[in-house]
């Protein structure tokens, strides 16, 4: 692979970009808190309250409505009878608290970046797809593709998930307090995921980077996935995030297992037609 040039971003180390390892160590306290709002995100008083009532409305006048009330101030917004919609909550870009007393349909909270988002039942497919900050907490159970292509913030999910959680995944954390199904982990990149029960088959599989949190059983391993060692680091990591969202490990934290990528699938394209049957 060519080597690249070296190049300094704000708030990224200078690093070389060549060979297989692309990391880049984003350095917050560097940053003015400018830096983590957009120009056109609106001022919210979060002890500022207004409720939505979904019943009898469609998705999209419920988002028009959130935004309406962003740009009133109001910090934290009550969906009251949410009916389980599709596509609610998704693209707020702004520092806001939601409560959802309900649940949501496919697809809610999508490409969010700062929101606080509680729902108080379930929700559907695609939960969190590609969100980049903020927290969604779900009290109850989730559908398949649980934070699909997520990129930062903390997504999770208290109850059981479906298949694909975490499918490429680009960075954040999913913490799910009951089992995950198959799948989980597909073609991960970066970040984190920590699941409490039992990881149904194929669990991390073509997954490039990132690592993987088990407390349960796990039924299989993916293509390149491979246990770890757990480390102090990790066991200091995992009981900040079980403290911050109430969550106990079921067979205590030094009991769960840690799955990485064992990398050999990553200068797959040079093998020859023979080693790529061997691999796969």
């Amino acid at each position: 692979m060519a080597k690249l040039a070296e190049r300094t971003l704000s708030g990224v180390h200078t690093e070389t970009l060549a060979g297989r390892d692309h990391a880049a160590f984003y350095e917050a306290e560097s940053e003015s808190e400018d830096r983590f709002l957009y120009p056109y995100a609106h001022e919210v008083d979060i002890d500022k309250e207004g409720v939505i009532d979904a019943e009898g409305i469609s998705e999209t006048a419920v988002n028009l409505q959130i935004r309406a009330m962003m740009k009133e101030g109001i910090g934290h917004i009550i969906i009251k009878n949410p009916g389980a919609k599709h596509s609610m909550i998704c693209g707020i870009l702004n520092r806001l608290k939601i409560t959802v007393e309900g649940s949501l349909g496919y697809f809610g909270c999508g490409l969010i970046d700062g929101p606080n988002v509680h729902i108080k039942g379930r929700v559907g497919w695609g939960c969190g797809e590609n969100m980049m900050a903020g927290t969604i907490v779900i009290d109850k159970n989730a559908g398949s593709s649980f934070g699909a292509g997520l990129r930062g913030g903390d997504l999770v999910c208290r109850g059981d998930v479906g298949g694909r959680t975490g499918i490429s995944m680009k960075a954040g954390t999913i913490i799910v307090g009951g089992r995950t199904g198959s799948l989980s982990g597909f073609m991960m990149q970066r970040g984190r995921m920590l699941i409490l029960g039992n990881a149904d088959d194929n669990l991390g599989d073509s997954m490039y980077d990132g690592t993987i949190y088990v407390g349960g059983s796990i039924k299989s391993l993916g293509i390149d996935a491979v246990p770890a060692e757990l480390t102090d680091a990790d066991i200091t990591w995992l009981n900040r995030k079980l403290n911050m969202y109430s969550l106990d490990a079921p067979n205590g934290v030094e009991n769960i297992q840690k799955i990485v990528a064992g990398k050999v699938l990553w200068n797959y394209d040079n093998l020859e037609p023979t080693e790529k049957k061997i691999v796969l």
